[in-house]
């Protein structure tokens, strides 16, 4: 049996701006969902991981230092996928003008990575709905270098 399409693509407008966003189909899904041990096994570790990570918030003192850390690793790791060698000990020198352990191109394009993120964030913050117009700006802002354009 062929489960149905999990959702749906609408045309939708904010400030004035038509964009496409997914419309889930609602929940549960119908037929539903095959728990077999191997799904619940790993649905349970999903929970588990989940649980760690709220509890880990719950004592810091500041939760945003937590997420600090995750985007600058996020953009050690894409940028690794285009072939920079910076790990994020680099990245976090190059943000405090000490010399990284890398050529300093591969430091600034992982810096360049944070601050299209950040960018990302604030104009969404900011009420810009997600949309290509947002998706081009973050391009942009990665691309705020000349090794980003070659």
């Amino acid at each position: 049996m062929r489960r149905p399409p999990p959702g749906k693509y609408v045309t939708v407008s904010t400030a004035g701006e038509p964009f496409r966003a997914f419309v889930p189909a609602p929940l549960p899904p119908k037929p539903g969902v095959d728990w077999t041990p191997a799904l619940r096994r790993r649905f349970d570790d999903a929970l588990l991981a989940l649980g760690r990570l709220d509890a880990i918030t719950s004592l810091l003192p500041n939760a945003s230092l937590l997420l600090y850390s995750f985007v600058r690793k996020e953009a050690v790791l894409s940028s690794q996928i285009e072939g920079t060698q910076s790990s994020l000990a680099d990245l976090l020198l190059y943000e405090i003008d000490e010399q990284p352990g890398v050529p300093l191109d591969d430091a600034r394009e992982v810096s360049r990575y944070v601050a299209a993120l950040d960018h990302g964030v604030a104009r969404l913050r900011g009420g810009l709905p997600m949309c290509l117009r947002l998706l081009r700006e973050m391009h942009d802002v990665l691309l705020d270098h000349p090794r980003g354009r070659g």
